[in-house]
């Protein structure tokens, strides 16, 4: 018997009977685990007794198996590995993402050309073109800057955009404020009202709002929430217009979605809703162009050449068309619209 000896584990080998040679060994595989892999591939000659010397090899774990897991083998005959299983070959023209597309996807992509950039008209016409859906979708803008905001603090974005007509999309407003607001706010359309007792609950977990709006008043108390707020764009900020005295006109501009509040990720792209594909063409562009113009107005400070590197506007449920960015920061709309 070969006994070896670790540092935390002991390792039992069986071994061969004194009449066996190496010949009539038939190759075997011994897995065992062990917490201290302190093997290294180098022979073991057992000497038995008047007989053929038994090579016993260790082999170090490969990188495919678990890296607590060692492998013994008792080499005796060479045997052939087993014939590795043919590989299923996929057609270079099937793309990865077209086979989780629907059809109806992958027929409306083929109305655009993925290279070309659009102007703001044509692009326009055809975001309602290959609106295709059964649900009446949301016209969506994508704006990536030349910007950084998570690794510079001068470089962030946080901003909102009135939209000559209302995007149509209705937000869940929440009002923190002083008793004597409670009946304004309430008739304003806010659909939940607080002061002390409304932080308390958000401390607690209760997010069931899209939008926290504030009175100055209350904005000592409600900073305490900038950790559990912060990372979600729900804290209340007067540059966002979520902190102001005049609370009833900030509900009724929020809630309807004439007033929408976005903010650039962390790879520096900004993403705005601009309203229905319903909507007529030339309401479309005015909301876009707004849009547009806020960005472009709100550029950080410590934003450095190049300020726009690309833009894309589509559906909720669609492909995305890319935008001449020249020609749409050049684009002035008609003067019947």
């Amino acid at each position: 018997m070969a006994n070896s000896t670790a540092p935390s584990s002991s390792l039992m080998l069986t071994y061969a009977a004194s009449t066996a040679h190496t010949k009539d060994l038939t190759p075997s595989i011994i897995t065992f685990k062990s917490n201290m892999p302190i093997f290294s591939i180098r022979p073991l000659a057992l000497n038995t007794s008047g007989h053929r010397n038994l090579l016993l090899y260790w082999a170090n774990p490969c990188p495919q198996r678990d890296p607590n897991q060692f492998v013994a083998a008792a080499m005796g005959d060479t045997a052939t590995a087993p014939p590795p299983k043919p590989k299923k070959r996929i057609s270079a023209s099937l793309l990865k993402i077209d086979r989780v597309r629907c059809k109806r996807f992958l027929e409306i992509q083929k109305l655009r050309e993925t290279e070309k950039e659009y102007d703001v008209k044509t692009a326009i016409s055809l975001l309602k073109e290959m609106s295709s859906s059964k649900l009446v979708e949301t016209a969506e803008a994508h704006f990536r800057l030349n910007i950084d905001p998570k690794k510079h603090m001068d470089q962030q974005l946080r901003a909102t955009v009135s939209f000559p007509k209302a995007i149509g999309l209705t937000f869940k407003v929440a009002v923190v404020t002083k008793g004597g607001n409670f009946d304004e706010a309430i008739t304003a359309g806010a659909e939940i009202v607080g002061g002390e007792d409304l932080i308390e609950r958000i401390r607690g977990g209760f997010r069931e709002f899209d939008k926290l709006i504030a009175s100055p008043d209350m904005m000592v108390k409600v900073v305490s929430l900038g950790r559990l707020l912060g990372s979600r764009g729900l804290l209340p900020s007067p540059k966002a217009g979520t902190v102001t005295p005049n609370i009833p006109q900030a509900i009724e501009e929020f809630k309807n979605g004439k007033k929408v509040e976005y903010t650039a990720d962390k790879t520096g792209i900004v993403h705005i809703p601009f309203g229905k594909v319903e909507f007529s063409e030339d309401d479309l562009i005015l909301n876009f162009l707004a849009a547009v113009k806020s960005i472009g107005s709100n550029k950080p400070v410590g934003a450095k050449g190049v300020y726009w590197r690309s833009a894309h506007i589509c559906t909720s449920m669609g492909p995305s068309i890319r935008l001449d960015v020249r020609e749409m920061l050049s684009y002035k709309p008609p003067s019947n619209i």
